[in-house]
């Protein structure tokens, strides 16, 4: 029988093995970066990083889960403010990161390009996310009296992704122009 992951967060291992993958994974993408140069970087044994992530996946999945525990406590930490303002303040996420100089895409969809498998761990906390993040959108298009807060939900998540990537290949300059006006088109104002 396979050993659980050890989960413990306080370990200044784990800590710097998975700020190592986020950074390496982020800069040049999962595949390209072996768990040797990982394990090299962070300054740790390869018993220990099998001690902390059975498999190269498992620090992939902690890697993933750990980017979407950062997001939903950023939209936890919003102030309480009316249902579009709040959908604005999440897309407007996207124009914050696009600026930062090390910009490369959305992490989650970076990740999906490099594991198609849906049934993999890693597409599986990739999905968890997405489901959160439609289901968060879902909920305050309901709460601003859209009559199909679901289709508009589907649609403010197409439009993520595409914001997360033209960001990345376009003028990430323009994504807060192209949030207000995707959001006048989609949500108007009462």
């Amino acid at each position: 029988m396979q050993k659980a992951p050890d989960t413990n967060d306080s370990s200044p291992a784990r800590r710097r093995l998975l700020d190592t993958a986020t950074r390496l994974f982020y800069a040049e993408g999962i595949h390209a970066v072996g768990i040797d140069r990982i394990i090299a970087e962070a300054g740790v044994a390869k018993a220990t990083f099998y001690k902390h992530f059975p498999s190269k996946d498992d620090l992939v999945v902690a890697h993933i889960e750990e980017q979407d525990r950062l997001g939903r406590a950023y939209v936890a930490a919003l102030p309480a403010s009316p249902p579009r303002e709040m959908i604005a303040a999440i897309l407007g996420r996207i124009g914050d990161a696009a600026t930062d100089a090390d910009y490369r895409g959305c992490v989650f969809l970076n990740a999906a390009a490099e594991y198609p498998d849906p049934a993999s761990p890693v597409r599986r906390a990739i999905d968890a996310r997405r489901v959160w993040y439609r289901d968060s959108l879902q909920k305050l298009c309901a709460a601003s009296g859209d009559p199909s807060p679901a289709m508009t939900a589907g649609l403010l998540v197409a439009l993520s992704d595409g914001l997360l990537e033209g960001a990345y290949l376009d003028d990430p300059a323009r994504i807060p122009s192209l949030i207000e006006e995707a959001l006048a088109k989609l949500l108007p104002k009462a």
